[in-house]
């Protein structure tokens, strides 16, 4: 009996990263690359200022046409490369400069975008919709953060980035900057894979990071940086709710639980 074939899937679109495999470092720039870094990172403050101020007039046109005006994504399309070119680099994913400007073909991290229509209401309620996708990033970063003084030192003593590092910081990478595509309405499409893809999932590979495959131990490595987001953020929390408190006894003097908790309480009290 003859049967119809399948309709076509239909592929959702997101924004691709490309970036070359993990290969030898200079041991010198690594250990100074925060400090080679800072004219970088003064730039990209700057330019995320201008970001800014273009995503709030972006956000107004997008509502009325349903899609960025054009001078709004062509910025938004130079600085989103730019910013993720330093993040990179600052990441110890690369051991080349980024440069000083907009456009670099040659540089190898590369990024893809296609803004195009976007959905009214979509944008309308973009702050809200993004907030799910805001903790995740956050907390994956953090978590790398977390552990960066190890990472550096492994960088620095190997000349490298071990593959199972270098697969679990580039998923970050890209998840961060899908999230900001995102946020900033040059695609329609949700952040998502922070995991990767799965194997075979594209015929042919275009870089080391399309199709982004992670191996066991870089899925691992995913899941303690977000755990150690997770921590790092309780304990942030834990600590300022306390910093907290202490000030506010301070102002208001002990309260009478405090005057019979003083003998047995070791602290401040003893020493009244």
């Amino acid at each position: 009996m003859w049967q119809a074939p399948p309709a076509p899937v239909s592929r959702e679109w997101l924004p691709v990263l490309d970036m070359s495999a993990p290969g030898p470092q200079n041991r010198l720039t690594v250990l100074v690359r925060f400090l080679l870094l800072i004219p970088q990172l003064v730039v990209v403050w700057v330019l995320s200022v201008v970001a800014f101020l273009a995503t709030v007039i972006g956000w107004f046109g997008a509502l009325v046409l349903g899609r960025l005006p054009g001078f709004v994504a062509d910025y938004l399309t130079a600085y989103l490369p730019y910013d993720t070119r330093v993040t990179a680099y600052l990441m110890l994913t690369v051991d080349r400069y980024p440069p000083f400007r907009f456009r670099a073909p040659e540089y190898p991290v590369q990024v893809g975008l296609r803004p195009g229509e976007l959905n009214r209401l979509a944008v309308l309620f973009r702050i809200f919709l993004v907030i799910p996708a805001s903790i995740v990033q956050g907390l994956v970063y953090a978590g790398w953060w977390v552990v960066a003084f190890v990472i550096w030192l492994v960088v620095l003593i190997l000349g490298r980035m071990p593959q199972a590092l270098y697969e679990a910081t580039t998923a970050i990478v890209r998840y961060r900057m899908r999230y900001m595509a995102y946020l900033v309405m040059l695609t329609p499409a949700y952040p998502k894979r922070l995991f990767g893809e799965e194997p075979g999932s594209e015929p042919e590979p275009v870089s080391a990071t399309r199709p982004l495959v992670l191996s066991g131990a870089g899925r691992g490595l995913l899941v303690l940086f977000l755990l150690l987001g997770v921590v790092s953020w309780v304990t942030g929390s834990v600590t300022g709710s306390v910093s907290s408190d202490d000030d506010n006894d301070d102002d208001n003097g002990p309260n009478p639980t405090q005057r019979v908790m003083a003998p047995l309480v070791p602290g401040p009290a003893d020493r009244s």
